[in-house]
């Protein structure tokens, strides 16, 4: 699998990460706790793997995707650990159609963002590859409410930028204000947490 243009993913995770923060993000655990969380779930740039494994607790079909090759290891390392089933698999998210396979449920930690306008569409398309029909996605990004452009963190994302993102093959259910946990802000990075379904 070669890198693609958001970034070589060789370095990523060699060192610690605001967000690696070694628990899921409060509104992810709140959905799974709410039984949002359904079937086969697929956490894409799942990073080490924290929404996979707490999908894999709750007794869910777990997989999680990411390029950076040591993100994938510590996540393996963290489910056995754990004692739990996880598949872990180095792949590109701009390529979920590659994986030939569908999910009922389908996680986005802090990817939507990274992507500028030219990537946006792709990313899309690719997550509605994985998605079945009636099948749920949520997405946690970044939210232009959160001050100091430039200075810390990715481009903000505006209510309307993921409306319009979605607009064509999703029902847009909900998108509610949320909030980051982090290692760099010790109160959180203000975030949208959007719930979508695929027509």
């Amino acid at each position: 699998m070669t890198d693609t243009p958001h970034g070589p993913q060789e370095e990523l995770y060699s060192g610690p990460l605001p967000w690696d923060i070694g628990r899921p993000q409060p509104a992810f655990l709140d959905l799974a706790q709410a039984g949002a969380i359904q079937g086969q779930v697929l956490d894409v740039g799942c990073g080490t793997g924290e929404h996979a494994l707490m999908c894999a607790a709750l007794g869910l079909d777990a997989t999680g995707v990411d390029l950076a090759p040591k993100a994938i290891d510590r996540a393996g390392e963290k489910a056995r650990e754990r004692g739990l089933t996880v598949r872990f698999l180095r792949h590109d998210v701009l390529r979920l159609a590659e994986l030939g396979e569908s999910f009922d449920t389908v996680l986005d930690s802090l990817v939507f963002h990274i992507f500028g306008d030219e990537e946006r569409p792709l990313y899309v398309e690719s997550l509605r590859s994985v998605v079945r029909p009636g099948g749920r996605l949520f997405l946690l990004c970044f939210s232009d409410q959160q001050p100091g452009e430039g200075q810390y963190g990715p481009r903000r994302v505006t209510r309307e930028e993921i409306a319009d993102a979605f607009a064509d093959g999703w029902k847009l259910d909900s998108i509610q204000a949320a909030t980051i946990d982090n290692t760099a802000i010790p109160d959180g990075v203000l975030a949208w947490l959007a719930a979508l379904t695929r027509i």
